[in-house]
């Protein structure tokens, strides 16, 4: 589904971690979810995704809404894969309208 949106042909590797967060690798910010953009293209890129709050989430919002958490995270993560794979600079806000968009789009193809 995110190929034929998008157009991305390329395949990412998703990391689902049992961390509640994680450090991000420039700012060691912590965050729900991260993008590994490589400078060198033959480098391998990849997505984090901290899943150990999911009973909290389930606990908080239900079952639905926390998965739905996470994969607002992984789309937010899948849009800088996007955008890394254009050349383009890391646009938070694109990030979020994009994930949005993608996560529109799954819910519809639901």
């Amino acid at each position: 589904m995110v190929t034929y949106i998008y157009g991305i042909s390329d395949k990412v590797v998703v990391y689902l971690k049992s961390d509640y967060q994680l450090k991000t690798r420039d700012t060691k910010e912590l965050a729900s979810a991260t993008f590994f953009a490589p400078y060198d293209k033959t480098v391998e890129p990849y997505i984090r995704i901290a899943t150990g709050d999911y009973e909290e989430l389930v606990s908080e919002r239900g079952k639905n809404d926390a998965l739905w958490a996470i994969l607002r995270s992984m789309a937010h993560e899948i849009i800088h894969y996007q955008q890394w794979l254009e050349d383009k600079e890391m646009d938070e806000k694109e990030a979020e309208n994009g994930s949005e968009e993608l996560l529109d789009s799954y819910y519809e193809f639901l």
